[in-house]
Order: structure tokens, then sequence, then C-alpha cells
């Protein structure tokens, strides 16, 4: 009895951490590129029977399960709508890709959160991320934006033109991909990191960039909705089930004292 209470505990246990993925799937359908998280499950380590019956029958499957454990956690990459701004500084990608963010101690960064400002510093101004990590260009040099910029245009090809009077300086914005977008490591606020299981970074082609629009969510409410119910339904079922095992272990408990 006490093996089906801890195979039910497990059930209930990975439900709820599945519950809480897509709570925070919903949380996140108004953030700027967030990509929606799903939770896999596999069987956990199955034990064989004291005494087998004959091999390859229903009586000689002697098997018993220990519940369930979490797999993998999935990221979708699927791109989000993008939602117009009109804003200069706000850069959406339409396609694969991540642009190349870096921080002050020269970690490597990637994120598809295009919402651009620009930083105040001793030495001129730089375009920095939502979350004030440097913005790099195809050189990997941060991108520094010329006194007296009176107007930022960026082309579809992540080419910057920043107008001074009569002048025109230009930068172009790094865009990369990866062969496994799974294999990225989630570093927060919208970032990833490259790792062994993603591969090294490459260009990414065919890429549009839209100036004055972000990218939004790709949480497909009906879906994560659909989701919710099929989580509810199997987590009545473990509670059905951890219930059961300990009424039975209450009515052996019983007989003993009888």
């Amino acid at each position: 009895m006490y093996q089906a209470m801890m195979t039910a505990a497990s059930g209930l246990r990975n439900q709820q951490q599945r519950l809480d993925t897509i709570a925070n799937n919903v949380a996140n359908i108004n953030s700027t590129a967030f990509k929606s998280v799903r939770l896999d499950f596999k069987d956990a380590l199955y034990t064989a029977g004291i005494t087998p019956g004959p091999a390859r029958t229903p009586e000689g499957n002697q098997q018993r399960g220990h519940g369930v454990m979490i797999a993998g956690i999935a990221k979708d990459f699927r791109g989000g709508n993008l939602q117009v701004t009109n804003r200069p500084l706000d850069v959406a990608l339409d396609g694969e890709g991540f642009f190349e963010l870096r921080d002050l101690n020269g970690n490597i960064f990637y994120t598809r959160n295009g919402s651009f400002n620009l930083s105040a510093e001793d030495d001129g101004a730089y375009l920095v991320s939502s979350g004030g990590l440097y913005v790099h260009d195809i050189a990997g040099e941060r991108i520094q934006v010329p006194a007296g910029t009176e107007m930022i245009s960026i082309d579809s090809d992540g080419t910057i033109r920043f107008l001074v009077g009569e002048e025109e300086a230009t930068a172009v914005l790094s865009v990369y991909t990866f062969r496994n977008l799974t294999g990225l490591l989630s570093m927060g606020d919208g970032t990833y990191a490259e790792s062994e299981a993603s591969g090294e970074r490459l260009p990414a082609e065919g890429t549009r960039v839209e100036q004055g629009a972000l990218e939004g969510s790709n949480v497909n409410l009906g879906e994560e909705m659909t989701r919710i119910m099929r989580t509810q339904r199997a987590f009545q079922l473990a509670s059905r089930a951890l219930t059961t095992a300990d009424d039975m272990e209450g009515i052996a408990n019983n007989m003993r004292r009888g």
C-alpha cells in the first residue's frame, strides 16, 4: 500500500508542476516575445516481481511501476504575431533568429525582445535592451548612437541609419539562429544563452527586421485551457488513487488490531 501511495503522490506532484507551468504561460500572454513552455512526462523506474509468472503472458507481467517523472521541459520557439507600435526603437524579427546582447562582464545573451532603449553614459549613448544589456552589431561591438542624431531608421536587413544633420552613420544589427533551438539555456527576462546542445550560433537567413513593431507572445490561450482541463482530470485521478490507497491501509491496520 505504501508503494501505491508513493506512486499516486508522484502523479499529484508532477501534475501540480504542470499546472504551474500552464499558469506561467497564461500569465505571460501579453509579454513581448514570450515563448510558451510544455512539460513532458515519462514512466518512472519499473521493478520486476519476486516470482514472475510465465514470460510474455498477461499472467507473467509482474513489473511494478513507481509513478511518473518529468522527462523534459520543451520551449515552443514558434514566432508570435507582430504588433505595430510605431516606436522607432522597437524592432521585431519576422522569421528565425535572435538579437545578440552582452553584459558588462562580457557574457553573451540572445533575445527576440526588440524593445530597445538608449543608455546615457559618459562616452555617449548606446543601444540597449529593456533589461539594460548592450545590443551588438555584426562585428560584435556595441552600437553607439552618434551625438546629435535626429532620426533613427532601420532597414529590413538590419541596417541602422543614424541621421546627423546632413550626414549619415550606419551600423548593422546582429541576428543569429541555432541548429537546435530547444537546446538554448533560458537565462530569464526573455534571454537565452548558447549551450553544447544548441550548437554554435549561425547567421539567420531570410529573416526580416521590422522597425516600429514588437513580437507578441506565442501563447495560445485555447491550447492552454485544454491542457488545464486535462491536467485537472489527471490530478483528480491521482488524488482518488491516493485516497483509495490510504483507505486500504486503514482497513489493513484495523484487521491487525482485531
